[in-house]
């Protein structure tokens, strides 16, 4: 019986979609015996968490005050990703420091390869800055792959499998580990396909050029500026609103972070409405990334 069930527990693993304490921040941790997991933003740390548990040690070193996708590492944090026994990307262009520095392919693995063909490429955006981060445009590919949940469980099938070739001793747990994410992420893809047939293409506003996966999947008619949800918009950007919403008549305007209650108010003015929808991209100041997701989704479906 005993064997019965073992056989039972490893086939179900084989054929299972992939193949079947919040992470390390800043300091770079000093080498264990788990294998050692790199990630490139906080959506994959929360993923590699999840289905790896307590056999690999995710260490994700971003500063909680950047944005991950524009973050440069020091040469030390350079090195440890060298070093690492996996690096987990999130591909479709995410991690800029990447393209200049030598990395070992072997134990690389690209997240989103397997929706490379379903890119969305951007042209002609506006070069801006804010924070830390510096200077920056959002040219080339979006990168915020995981707002589609779809993408999202994607990504972490891709990581399932490279977990279970990199420990194929552990590959029962880690497919039981991802069967589980599996169905909270088809219950907020769900979700968010109701949201997107109530809302039925009505026109939204977003505060900044990263929604467009999310757009897309659930068909949100959005368009965007470039705002910073903790900076109240000076009267030109006002002005570039009122222009955007004469053709493109909004009554919600979506903001990556809670915004200023002046800026609320200063939009409201237009019958704009805030609701907040956070890419989550580093880590929340409370709970995990999919709590953040669930509170995205329920503010989406308060949205008349």
């Amino acid at each position: 019986m005993r064997n019965t069930l073992a056989l039972t527990l490893i086939t179900a693993a084989l054929i299972c979609g992939c193949k079947k304490a919040p992470p390390t921040s800043e300091a770079t941790p000093k080498k264990s015996s788990r294998p050692q997991i790199f990630v490139t933003n906080y959506p994959l740390a929360y993923f590699a968490e999840r289905i790896g548990s307590t056999e690999v040690d995710v260490v994700f070193p971003a500063p909680k005050d950047q944005d991950p996708a524009f973050w440069q590492p020091n040469d030390a944090q350079i090195a440890a990703f060298q070093q690492a026994d996996m690096i987990l990307m999130n591909g479709a262009t995410y991690s800029k420091w990447a393209e200049k520095v030598t990395l070992p392919e072997s134990r690389m693995v690209d997240t989103s390869s397997g929706f490379h063909d379903r890119f969305i490429e951007i042209k002609d955006a506006v070069t801006h800055s804010h924070g830390k981060d510096g200077t920056h445009s959002h040219n080339g590919t979006a990168f915020t792959t995981w707002l589609d949940f779809d993408q999202a469980l994607s990504q972490a099938d891709a990581i399932c499998a490279a977990l279970q070739k990199l420990k194929p001793e552990s590959i029962e747990m880690f497919a039981l580990n991802f069967d589980l994410l599996k169905r909270e992420l088809l219950e907020l893809d769900a979700r968010m396909q109701t949201v997107g047939k109530k809302l039925a293409d009505q026109p939204m506003m977003a505060s900044h050029p990263i929604y467009q996966y999310w757009a897309r999947r659930y068909h949100i008619n959005l368009k965007h500026v470039l705002w910073e949800p903790e900076e109240v918009p000076t009267e030109a950007q006002m002005d570039d609103l009122k222009k955007i919403i004469a053709t493109h008549p909004a009554k919600w305007f979506v903001w990556e972070g809670e915004p200023a209650k002046e800026s609320v108010e200063k939009i409201k003015a237009l019958n704009l409405s805030s609701v907040v929808f956070d890419p989550c991209a580093n880590v929340p100041d409370k709970g995990t990334w999919l709590d953040v997701m669930k509170e995205n989704v329920k503010a989406m479906e308060a949205v008349e």
